[in-house]
Formats: C-alpha cells, sequence, structure tokens
C-alpha cells in the first residue's frame, strides 16, 4: 500500500518518470478485509480514488465488543451518530484487493508511472541513489544496477532496505516475535443456508471483536455483505521454524484455538472452506531511530510495523506516501532531496510510533486472563474512554481528526529550514 501509494501521491504532484517493482508477479485478490477508517479516507479521496475503493464497502454503523465465551456484549459503540459528522468520513470495511485496484489503477491511469512486476531488488547502493534488481525467475548475475533521483523503499516488515540502512550503522536489524498469530478467513453468504443466527452478520453494516484469554476474533462484513470476514488473534503455536511467517493453517486446529467460543462463532469457523485456512506470524519491529539514508527513504511497514489492533496498518503507510508526495515537491534542486525527506521523517515518526505503542498496548488489555475485571472496565467505561482502544473517542480524535496534508503543507518550510541548518552545522 505505501508503494503504491507513494507513486500515487507523486504522479499527483506533477512528477513524470516513476516507477515501482513488485515482487508478485501480478496483481490480484489477495488477502481478505480491510478497514478504511476516515484519516485513510480523508487521503484516498484527495487523490480521487475513494469511490473506486468504497463501491463494494460497506459502512459500518455500530461497533460490538463481546465476550468470546458466553456471547454476553460488553459494549457497543454508534459510529453512524458522529463518525461521518465529526471526522468528513464514515468507516468502511472494504476487501484488500479494492484498495489495492484503487491505487493501482489510481497511479497506472496517470500516464506517470510503470509498473514492473516479478521483480526483486537485490542491492541498495545508498550512497550513489541505486540499486540492484532483478527477474523473479533470474539468477542474481543478470542483476542490474538502476540509477534514481529518489529511492523509496515500501518492502514490508521483512524489509531489506531496512536491514541495509541499519547495518550501515552498525545495528542489527531484529524483528520483534508477539507470540501471536493470525487467521485471516472468510465465510461467504451462500454458504450459510439462511440460517437464522448468521444472516444478520450478512444483512447488518456492524462489526463484532469476541474476547478471550490470550485470544480475540474481529469480523465484519465486505464485498456489498456477500462476504463476512474475520481476523483472528492466538498465541502462535504452530511455527516450528523460527523464520517461518506464514503457513497453510489446519481448520482442525483454529477450531480447537477457539472451541470454548460461543455457538454462533462455532458455527461460522465451522463454515470455513478447509483449504482457505491461512496462519500469520504476528511481528513488529521496535520504533528505529532513523527511515532515511541519502536519497532514500522507508515508508509503511518498513519502519513502523504495527499489529492490527486499531485498524491503521495500511492508514499510516498511505499517510506516509501522502506526506512523501508533497515534501517531494517542494525540492528545488537534487541536492535537496536528503533535507526534505529528514523533514518527512521529522512529520510522521511521532505520529506512527504512537499507532505502534497504541496497538500492541491493545492488544494486552483485549487479552487478559481476568475476564472480571475486563468486564468490570467495560461496564464503568464511558465512550471517551472505551477499553477497545479501537472503538475509543479519545482515539479517533486522534487519528481521525488528522489531516496529513495540512500538516505537511503548514510545516514544511520551518522544518526544511531547520534541517538544512542543522545538516550544514
Amino acid at each position: 500500500m505505501g508503494g503504491m501509494g507513494t507513486a500515487l501521491a507523486c504522479a499527483r504532484q506533477g512528477f513524470k518518470n516513476i516507477h515501482v517493482w513488485e515482487s508478485a508477479s501480478n496483481i490480484g485478490e489477495v488477502g481478505a478485509g480491510i478497514n478504511i477508517p476516515p484519516n485513510l479516507a480523508r487521503v484516498l479521496d484527495a487523490w480521487g480514488v475513494l469511490k473506486d475503493v468504497d463501491r463494494e464497502g460497506v459502512v459500518i454503523e455500530k461497533a460490538h465488543v463481546l465476550d468470546g465465551a458466553s456471547d454476553e456484549t460488553l459494549t457497543t459503540v454508534s459510529y453512524d451518530g458522529y463518525m461521518e459528522k465529526e471526522y468528513g468520513w464514515p468507516f468502511t470495511t472494504v476487501h484488500r484487493a479494492a484498495l489495492q485496484r484503487g491505487l493501482v489503477n489510481g497511479a497506472t491511469s496517470s500516464g506517470v508511472v510503470t509498473l514492473h512486476l516479478g521483480h526483486y531488488i537485490t542491492k541498495y547502493d545508498f550512497d550513489n541513489t541505486r540499486f540492484q534488481v532483478k527477474g523473479k525467475h533470474e539468477d542474481d548475475s543478470k542483476a542490474v544496477w538502476t540509477d534514481a533521483d529518489v529511492i523509496i523503499a515500501a518492502d514490508g516488515v521483512k524489509s531489506k532496505a531496512r536491514e541495509a540502512m541499519m547495518a550501515r550503522r552498525g545495528v542489527v536489524d531484529e524483528v520483534e516475535d508477539t507470540g501471536q498469530a493470525a487467521y485471516r478467513i472468510m465465510v461467504r453468504r451462500s454458504a450459510i443456508n439462511e440460517d437464522p443466527e448468521l444472516v444478520p452478520f450478512f444483512e447488518g453494516s456492524e462489526s463484532y471483536r469476541w474476547i478471550g484469554e490470550k485470544r480475540h476474533i474481529i469480523a465484519y462484513p465486505i464485498d456489498s455483505h456477500d462476504l463476512f470476514n474475520m481476523s483472528t488473534t492466538q498465541p502462535d503455536r504452530h511455527f516450528v521454524q523460527a523464520d517461518t511467517w506464514t503457513a497453510a493453517g489446519s481448520k482442525t486446529e483454529m477450531l480447537k484455538t477457539f472451541h470454548d467460543f460461543c455457538p454462533r462463532v462455532q458455527k461460522l469457523l465451522a463454515l470455513v472452506p478447509e483449504g482457505e485456512v491461512l496462519e500469520w506470524k504476528l511481528r513488529v519491529h521496535l520504533p528505529i531511530a532513523q527511515w532515511v539514508d541519502h536519497n532514500t527513504a522507508l515508508v509503511g511497514d518498513a519502519c513502523h510495523p504495527t499489529l492490527p489492533h486499531i485498524a491503521q496498518g495500511a492508514a499510516q503507510a498511505v499517510e506516509d506516501a501522502m506526506c512523501l508526495g508533497i515534501v517531494l515537491s517542494k525540492v528545488q534542486n537534487k541536492e535537496d532531496i536528503h533535507n526534505a525527506l529528514e523533514v518527512y521523517q521529522t512529520i510522521r515518526k511521532p505520529r506512527t510510533d504512537w499507532a505502534v505503542n497504541t496497538a500492541a498496548e491493545n492488544s494486552k488489555g483485549l487479552h487478559t486472563a481476568d475476564a472480571a475485571a475486563r468486564n468490570a472496565a467495560f461496564a464503568s467505561a464511558d465512550e471517551g474512554s472505551n477499553p477497545d482502544k479501537m472503538l475509543s473517542r479519545e482515539v479517533h480524535d486522534i487519528l481521525f481528526n488528522y489531516d496529513v496534508a495540512k500538516e505537511t503543507e503548514a510545516n514544511f518550510d520551518k522544518l526544511f529550514a531547520e534541517q538544512k541548518k542543522a545538516a550544514a552545522a
């Protein structure tokens, strides 16, 4: 999302020669559901792609947190009462492919973005702003050097660019294992046989988070209410190799993991097709000090990977992209590219660090073994300080009122002057 978002942002700013190298051989319908919160919608709307992304989306009207075992509702927040009114856009859920499609179509239709599929970056030369790239099935000896004015590395939590940057500073790049894993699963409406207990999940415009000790399931409708998307978090028990990130999941193991959850959840999990259970290892990276090396900058999960517990991974990457497009548009000569990228980091890092930490804290609070204390906290909380930070108005105000374009425009000149002065000292 960060890579195509940056390409689109730069195209919208008038850049004429933008190239994106992508390891995937094709752009297909990969992944599952994803949230489009107001801060992400604000950027997509400014780029002119929001309607394309949202056309099969579902506007969430209410969000529920429920006890996993009893199915008792612990809290409900009515988004339809304030979300669009307060923040300008509703909270929408879509298939991840819809967001990807909107960014790719927006970028490539500009006529100035070239997408190179099936290619790998094998080496970086930060001092000279160049990298080696090869075809997916080519030997490393076939890799060729490619020169650029600026390189934006959006290569995810396993970022090779980040690893190379940190190595130049004598720092070992270590990803933190959270001890958690996640199933990403979906049920199509045609599979439920119009079960009256399950129909409301599809016909309604509501999200559900069932919570239990060390586990939760968050679920919501997507794809014009035809799919019910479920994303789980549970202890990581099924990865035998330390460097393994994904694995084909076992439906039997999934059902065992959530065996003590309520009958409605059991019905939904039982309907997931056997061959469509995948499990992801959830890993994060401690905040890193530097996102920039010469004229290369990291974006999205490459510099601030976050757990999915406040629905901000894609949103923060796209905010990065908007900021990058603006700061690069201010550059008058190549000698100032590095200083502009440092301004990008100065603007973005405090916010993304906060988002990463808030997501991690939310996981701990929801997964407590003390169910009585957890339930009491929900019972006594008001809407402004909901124990589920994803539903908290205080958190929403911080996340959704934010306009990255306005902040970048308002602060660039001052920060750029300060950066140039510091660089010259």
